[in-house]
């Protein structure tokens, strides 16, 4: 069984219920639910939040940390938004948000629309791009597929690229 486990999830200002097979944390920026795998139990307690096997599986001992750390991602974002930022690098590269769109101008003959999913949102100030939302699942998805329109390349750095990663540079061709 997992570690994370073991120890109660102390929910802090959220407010955790379960019922049937749907958990719900409330905080005072959002509301997230998420259906909970049979094989597992959470037992709200004034402690906190725990969560165990159902049985002695090994599905039930395997997904009772994956449980656990969605709780706590839960439980976290409720409280305080999950933010990831990207930088388009590029001469010319420009992103802009249309609506419920972000339109990209990256070296291809037309705009690339991406469309924001509900409860994320999405801003930009000159090349950054800023991406905010309570599940922590949305916003790492969103990002994964605003950086898949024009991934960094090793040449000449240029693309979309998570604030922070280091893009490994390769020596280009040598004039003899």
């Amino acid at each position: 069984m997992s570690r994370l486990a073991k120890k109660p999830i102390i929910p802090g200002k959220a407010e955790v219920s379960f019922g049937g097979d749907m958990l719900t944390v409330k905080g005072a920026k959002a509301t997230l639910t998420k259906q909970v795998h049979p094989a597992v139990v959470i037992t709200i307690t004034p402690e906190g939040v725990m969560v165990t096997p159902k049985n002695e599986s090994r599905l039930a001992k395997a997904l009772v940390g994956t449980y656990a750390s969605h709780v706590k991602n839960m439980v976290k974002g409720v409280t305080s938004p999950y933010v990831k930022k990207l930088i388009l690098e590029g001469v010319g590269y420009r992103v802009e948000v249309k609506g419920k769109d972000l339109s990209f101008q990256v070296g291809k003959s037309h705009p690339v629309l991406l469309h924001i999913p509900e409860g994320v949102t999405a801003t930009t100030e000159k090349n950054a791009i800023t991406i905010e939302s309570a599940d922590k699942e949305k916003v790492g998805q969103f990002a994964a597929n605003v950086r898949r329109v024009k991934p960094p390349e090793p040449y000449l750095g240029k693309g979309i690229r998570y604030e922070g990663e280091i893009i490994r540079r390769k020596q280009g061709k040598k004039a003899v």
